[in-house]
């Protein structure tokens, strides 16, 4: 998703560059304070040592000497101390205007730059933000070096080290077999790649595995030399912590770790780059897609999965479809025996988290939407969101004459008669069906392009003339006319509930009017996905077909879990808004393919108890909801993955230990591939992973 969404430091600027100024202000202040008690201690050690019986009326004949016997113990300190005061104060104004920089610095990495970067951050913090997002691993004492090396150049350092992929010491992994081809040498950790790709965006920093909630799993205490209990020190996946002369205690030597081996098999996926068919519907490099496939078919990888562009197939004209790309690709796959999982996207790439490359609405969507921008979702200050189509045009005939799911369902049973001999022999296995943004049955509530950062609430997308349409006659029928509007008192992308007349503790979201604006948002929801859903059970018939479902788990603390509530899931603390969408994908049995299912390895993280998230309770309660009325559940990494602590915890989620009912996922798909899944020491994780879900066994079954 823009599961894939960024969290920034609420600092501003000004606010930076006061308290910068005051830090100066109080550090010259404190260290012109000490200079004198210094001085004068250092002064009336030396009249106690030279004349201890001497009256006062002698003591200024020694002045000469004591002058110079200061001068001789503070090591130069006295001359620093007679420098003329404009001197002083020139070195004062230079560092306030050093620190004014810094503070502007840090403003702007906070603001543009998603650095998660703390209030009173100094340049070490910067050069160290920087050379981690360059692939560098950065050492708690300031030891830097590239993080392909697999220890610490640092010499004559005692140190404890703990692993970067998995938080424990454990055997060197022996390197692949020679003839494994396509598999390259270099490896980072997940943590080091993802803070390249998504710094400060629902960032995963992987604990140690298994720990219970009793040890301390998320900071160890240091003990010095004398005994001394000191700092308690985090500790963070993806980089080395090397301590000097001190030892980490409260953490075992060897992890526990599942064994799978007997578990019942899941089959596992892999996503294909976004950009493997271009944009005139050809493969962008099949000879090296070839090579990658084989490798995954190596392995035993049960297949792909691949989006099918709205964008590209239907470019240019209605109802002209483009296929060629496709054609060559399903034939590839089907040639090495591989499995297909499809992705019918009617919605646009690009300007998300994750997206690297762009891929557009059709162009004569395009066209429509500049002479007609009501087609988009619109916010409440009138911002459209040509992401993907308002569902209020679901029945509207302003796409050429058609409505939008006449448009989904023409685009869809094209795909069923062009790829029937696929179908047929069962190569295609299964049709996620994309209902909004990101191809999720959500509204395009929190989009990073009109200036949302996590954990903010997002906005209602309910303003444009069709939506409107919908809730005046809604609230006409309930005999409320003046309810046809959407709040007024919601906030903005980035507030947080309590900020909000709406969404605060008590707040309108549980009046009369809330009520019915919220059921009524929600009920649009569920109506699209059902119509859609309804037409791809027709096009598909015998296929299994999915819907996707985001992990939105921040502000799930609070009563009235705002962010869920903008995006169109009516699921305050005191209502369940899973279980109607769950019923309504039973009906037309469908399955639910869930990307939040590796959430909770973050839950002690800071980023996540400020926004007051819970992602293990979100990931409990849409199972059960699932599973409470027996429909399938498909799952993907919402994160990079490539240490064997994330795999562990995907695999615990994807077959939970000692289930009464034996329930576990129908299937995984990893997202997704990529070079660095095919560097070496991340495809042997990778393998390993596979073979767990396969239910094997394999041979290091303790790390």
């Amino acid at each position: 998703m823009a599961t894939s969404m960024q969290k920034l430091v609420g600092v501003s600027e000004e606010d930076d560059e006061e308290e910068m100024e005051m830090d100066v202000k109080e550090e010259d202040d404190e260290d012109e304070e000490n200079g004198e008690k210094q001085i004068a201690a250092q002064m009336m050690i030396g009249v106690d040592e030279v004349m201890p019986s001497t009256s006062s009326s002698d003591q200024f004949q020694y002045q000469p000497q004591l002058q110079e016997q200061v001068s001789n113990q503070g090591g130069g300190g006295g001359a620093r101390r007679s420098r003329p005061l404009e001197e002083k104060e020139r070195t004062k104004l230079r560092e306030r205007h050093r620190r004014a920089i810094t503070a502007r610095i840090l403003a702007g990495l906070r603001r543009h730059g998603n650095y998660n970067l703390r209030v009173r951050a100094d340049i070490n913090d910067v050069i160290a933000a920087l050379a981690r997002e360059a692939g560098w691993v950065v050492l708690p004492d300031g030891t830097t070096f590239p993080s392909r090396s697999q220890s610490s150049p640092a010499a004559g350092t005692s140190a404890g080290m703990t692993s970067s992929s998995s938080q424990m010491v454990s055997q060197q992994i022996p390197p692949p077999p020679a003839t494994l081809q396509g598999v390259s040498s270099g490896y980072r950790t997940t943590v080091e790649y993802n803070a390249c790709r998504m710094k400060g965006v629902f960032m995963p920093t992987p604990s140690p595995y298994d720990l219970s909630s009793t040890a301390p799993a998320q900071s160890s205490g240091v003990v010095a030399d004398g005994g001394e209990q000191t700092e308690r020190l985090p500790l963070i996946a993806g980089s080395l912590q090397v301590i000097n002369d001190k030892q980490i205690i409260g953490l075992p030597t060897k992890l526990p770790e599942r064994d799978f081996a007997g578990t019942p098999f899941v089959p596992v996926y892999v996503m294909l780059p976004l950009g493997v068919i271009n944009m005139k519907c050809e493969l962008a490099d099949p000879d090296g897609l070839l090579k990658q496939l084989r490798v995954l078919k190596s392995i035993n990888v049960d297949g792909v999965m691949v989006d099918c562009w709205w964008g590209i197939v239907e470019a240019h004209a209605p109802q002209e479809y483009n296929w060629n790309g496709y054609q060559r690709l399903f034939q590839m796959v089907r040639e090495l025996k591989l499995k297909l999982q499809v992705v019918m996207s009617f919605h646009e790439c690009g300007g998300n988290v994750g997206d690297d490359v762009c891929i557009p609405l059709p162009h004569w969507v395009a066209e429509i939407g500049r002479s007609n921008p009501e087609i988009f979702f619109t916010d409440r200050e009138g911002r459209r969101n040509p992401e993907c189509l308002s569902w209020g045009i679901d029945k509207e005939r302003v796409l050429r004459g058609r409505t939008a799911v006449e448009v989904y369902f023409d685009y869809m049973r094209s795909f069923r008669v062009e790829f029937d001999e696929f179908f047929e022999d069962g190569i295609i296995s299964m049709v996620e069906v994309g209902l909004g943004p990101c191809g999720e049955l959500r509204y395009p509530s929190c989009p990073v392009k009109n200036g949302w950062r996590y954990p903010g609430i997002g906005e209602f997308q309910c303003h444009d003339q069709y939506m409107l349409k919908s809730l005046r006659k809604a609230a006409e029928m309930r005999g409320h006319s003046f309810w046809a509007r959407g709040p007024d008192n919601a906030g903005s992308y980035n507030s947080q509930p309590h900020e909000t007349g709406f969404f605060c503790d008590g707040g309108d979201y549980d009046g009369y009017y809330g009520r019915f604006f919220l059921n009524w948002y929600s009920q649009v929801l569920l109506n699209h996905g059902d119509r859609v859903l309804s037409l791809a059970k027709l096009a598909f018939d015998g296929t299994c077909i999915t819907a996707k479902l985001p992990g939105i788990h921040w502000w799930y603390k609070t009563a009235s879990h705002a962010a869920e509530l903008t995006a169109g899931y009516y699921n305050p603390c005191n209502r369940d808004g899973y279980t109607a969408i769950a019923t309504m994908l039973q009906k037309h049995g469908a399955a639910l393919s869930f990307s939040c299912t590796e959430h909770h390895i973050l839950e002690q993280q800071d980023h996540l108890r400020e926004a007051l998230a819970d992602p293990r309770g979100l990931v409990w309660q849409v199972l059960n909801a699932a599973w409470d009325v027996c429909i399938p559940i498909a799952s993907e990494n919402a994160f990079l993955c490539h240490d064997r602590v994330g795999y562990n915890k995907i695999l615990d989620n994807v077959k939970p230990v000692n289930d009464p009912d034996g329930r576990h996922f129908s299937s995984f798909t990893y997202h997704r591939l990529s070079p660095l899944l095919m560097e070496r020491q991340n495809f042997m994780e990778f393998e390993r992973f596979v073979k767990r879900m396969h239910g094997e066994a394999v041979l290091d079954p303790q790390v």
